[in-house]
């Protein structure tokens, strides 16, 4: 009988500090916590599902009796980035981390992208996405030069206006750079970044960012779904993550209102399977950007949303709720993302509710209990099963 299954990525939502964060440059983090406090969050289906329930997650309240059973994970990889922070989601651990450049990528490689691609580079620099537009932007319109940057993330960012660089051939550059950059270079992403307007104070991002990630260095929880011939349906950046390896059909989307608006849609669809939804704007539109109100707003649409989606599943249905790392907006430190324990919140008609999880070590427990549940062997993934504790 046919099983399915929402896993939905509240891209940087974490939920305190790793015990591990000082490692990784960061202090006293809560993404939560301090969103919790903004009037703007109002977030009453998630509470029910136990999110006020975990260990940590003391900035209101718990509900008297979730719904769902609840716990939090702590990240096993060795980074705080989105490719190693779903890639260990789906079952795949990362023990060394992926590549960053805080000096700038190397001369030679720069200049072998110059000639490749017959741009010049500006900037080659750790850079806030916003500001690089504002200081690279005017002398990218003269020259047409290519805007290069990168961040505390395993990245390689390419920006260009539209007018002068064509959506398709900023992917085309995009796709050049991913050839080049392997091997100790291999970087997780090389992310276009198209922009409009005309001047320092009207450049702004347009919605056709896209993702060129590294393939993923083993089997992961979607290859081994669709190797069984279950559906593994990506919303928003997963194709994107994996490369599409083990992704049966994809749907990316402009950011959280259309991917929440896709989520109710295959609520709505028949399939066997999974259906893995990543909500990007809560890290790329609020956390970088440190901005409290505005992630707490984000997270009550999406509880608006889920209040939605709740009553439209199916007897067989599983919702998992997760993150991939945290991006604390009131961590003034830096604007890079922080490493945080992520929530694990699991709802539907087979779940037995209240059940604490506690703290599981490793998000592959998302992979290994999804598997289970949708009947196939996860024994070549990393990560603890915890659905015979919460089958009813």
């Amino acid at each position: 009988m046919a099983k399915r299954v929402f896993l939905v990525v509240l891209d940087s939502f974490g939920v305190g500090e790793a015990p591990d964060a000082a490692d990784f440059g960061d202090f006293g983090v809560n993404t939560l916590r301090s969103i919790a406090r903004s009037d703007k969050f109002d977030c009453p289906n998630l509470c029910s599902l136990g999110l006020f329930h975990l260990k940590g997650a003391d900035a209101l309240p718990p509900c008297p009796a979730p719904l769902g059973a609840f716990g939090r994970l702590r990240e096993r990889s060795m980074g705080k980035d989105t490719t190693i922070g779903h890639w260990e989601i789906a079952g795949l651990e990362s023990p060394a981390p992926l590549p960053t450049y805080p000096n700038g990528f190397p001369e030679a490689l720069i200049r072998a992208f110059e000639r490749r691609t017959g741009r010049g580079v500006l900037c080659n620099r750790p850079y806030s996405g916003t500001e690089v537009l504002k200081d690279y932007g005017e002398e990218h319109l003269r020259t047409g030069a290519l805007i290069v940057y990168t961040s505390a993330d395993s990245v390689f960012q390419i920006a260009a206006h539209e007018s002068i660089v064509p959506v398709e051939q900023l992917y085309e550059y995009c796709r050049m750079a991913r050839e080049m950059l392997v091997g100790e270079h291999g970087v997780g992403r090389v992310i276009a970044r198209p922009f409009e307007g005309t001047a320092r104070e009207t450049f702004r991002r347009t919605p056709r960012r896209h993702d060129f990630s590294l393939l993923p260095p083993g089997k992961t929880m979607l290859n081994l779904l669709s190797e069984a011939g279950k559906d593994v349906i990506g919303v928003g950046k997963i194709n994107d993550i994996f490369a599409g390896s083990g992704i049966t059909q994809t749907f990316p989307t402009g950011g959280n209102a259309e991917g929440q608006q896709r989520l109710l849609e295959l609520a709505k669809t028949d399939f066997d399977g999974l259906a893995f939804v990543n909500l990007v704007d809560f890290d790329m539109l609020y956390g970088h950007r440190r901005d409290i109100d505005g992630y707490a707003a984000a997270a009550a649409s999406f509880d608006v949303t889920l209040g939605r989606l709740l009553p439209m599943l199916q007897p067989d249905d599983l919702l998992i709720i997760t993150a991939d790392h945290g991006c604390d907006p009131a961590y003034l430190r830096t604007t890079d993302h922080t490493r945080e324990y992520v929530p694990f919140l699991v709802y539907g008609a087979p779940v037995k509710p209240g059940v604490d999880l506690g703290t599981i070590d490793g998000f592959g427990a998302i992979a290994a209990t999804v598997c289970d549940y949708l009947g196939v062997d996860a024994a070549a993934l990393r990560g603890t099963d915890v659905w015979p504790q919460i089958r009813r």
